[in-house]
């Protein structure tokens, strides 16, 4: 059972969001918060599978309450999925930075969020297909998630760890990862645990940027969106 926490200071969206996620039957919603101040408490608390955060909160926003479950100094790290209606701002960057393990829009599909909390919880990191590429692209143009060179992180990683890398920019996750290098999950774990500081991230989801940014991987061409999606901030 994959237990989730939910934060929104909507109430529709919280009823909405619960109600998705406890009509499933390996999800259970083990608590529902209205501000941050009480999302942080509640995760302490009830160390949930998955914490569902809304960026914009009164009292603490989603991101320091993100930091303060899954960023370095976080003891247990909780996984943290970010949604918003917010498709490009600050506030998003932020949360990569604070190794957030996913990001979707309010507006996605209740599959695509159903999907993303099982891969979070499975250890898999989520991106909105919208995001994807406009974040890549951001990283690639403007910022620095980190101040490992490609050259250098390149030269301390063994063949099997970018190999690894290669398949986790695919989006693959830790079993799909054995399966396609015909390994152990554990195994896989192992190497994810050893490379993610020779890049000088956090997370899945920043080795990800990572490899984008540094042109080990080409950046996707972005998909169309849905008919009738608005992606503009709201």
């Amino acid at each position: 059972m994959i237990r989730v926490l939910v934060a929104d200071d909507q109430p529709l969206v919280r009823a909405g969001l619960s109600a998705l996620l406890g009509a499933e039957n390996d999800i259970e919603v083990i608590g529902v918060a209205e501000n941050g101040v009480e999302a942080l408490a509640l995760a302490r608390q009830l160390v949930p599978d998955v914490a569902c955060l809304d960026i914009r909160m009164p009292e603490m926003d989603g991101i320091e309450v993100a930091t303060r479950l899954c960023g370095p100094d976080a003891d247990p790290r909780i996984p943290v999925l970010v949604l918003t209606t917010f498709d490009i701002d600050d506030y998003v960057f932020r949360a990569l930075e604070a190794g957030v393990a996913g990001f979707l829009l309010k507006d996605s599909d209740p599959d695509e969020i159903l999907r993303a909390v099982r891969h979070i919880d499975g250890g898999r990191g989520t991106l909105d297909h919208a995001l994807t590429r406009r974040i890549v692209d951001e990283y690639v143009q403007h910022r620095r998630l980190q101040p490992v060179s490609a050259g250098r992180a390149l030269e301390m990683l063994t063949a099997r760890e970018h190999d690894i890398l290669l398949l986790l920019a695919e989006g693959m996750s830790n079993e799909q990862i054995a399966a396609s290098l015909f390994v152990e999950v554990a195994t896989v774990k192992s190497h994810l645990t050893r490379m993610l500081p020779k890049l000088g991230v956090r997370s899945r989801l920043q080795a990800v940027v990572w490899a984008y940014q540094n042109r080990v991987v080409e950046v996707p061409d972005p998909p169309r969106d849905r008919p009738g999606r608005d992606r503009g901030p709201r």
